[in-house]
């Protein structure tokens, strides 16, 4: 399989890119736990099935340590043990904020506010930030379907 456009080959395209990355660096040092940020891109791309972001975000949690039992239970947070009450309201809040065209009226105010117990205010903003930017890489490579399996950690920088 591959992608339907080269994006490394266009100029507007990468410009973009680097907005991209740049607002996710922006993420890397916040106060949100990064085992949470991986854990809410993991889900955020299993919703809009972007392989291209599973590859990278499962193999980058690995690699920094995440258990495989709690990678391969992303996907059924609800049932799963494996997951704190912090986590679970970030990925409750990312399947809301993922879906919101599924919704009227979007993210319910019961979610924030299960979100809000865990999260302060930054933490808060460095999510919502997170599960938006996630979501639009995520439309990016399902849109030009852009080919999974060959990331390796660290690559992206």
């Amino acid at each position: 399989m591959e992608a339907r456009l080269d994006y490394l080959g266009s100029d507007v395209a990468m410009r973009t890119v680097k907005h991209f990355v740049s607002a996710s660096k922006s993420l890397t040092g916040s106060a949100l736990p990064a085992a949470t940020q991986e854990l809410v891109k993991i889900r955020a791309s299993q919703i809009n099935g972007c392989a291209g972001c599973l590859d990278m975000h499962t193999k980058e949690a690995a690699h920094a340590g995440e258990t495989s039992l709690r990678l391969n239970l992303v996907a059924a947070w609800r049932e799963a043990t494996v997951f704190t009450e912090a986590e679970r309201a970030a990925l409750e809040l990312t399947e809301q904020g993922t879906r919101i065209a599924d919704a009227a009226g979007g993210v319910t105010d019961e979610i924030w506010a299960n979100a809000a117990k865990h999260y302060d205010e930054e933490q808060l903003a460095a999510l919502v930030s997170l599960i938006a930017l996630i979501n639009a890489f995520n439309r990016l490579n399902v849109i030009i379907q852009q080919p999974a399996g060959d990331y390796r950690p660290g690559q992206s920088g």
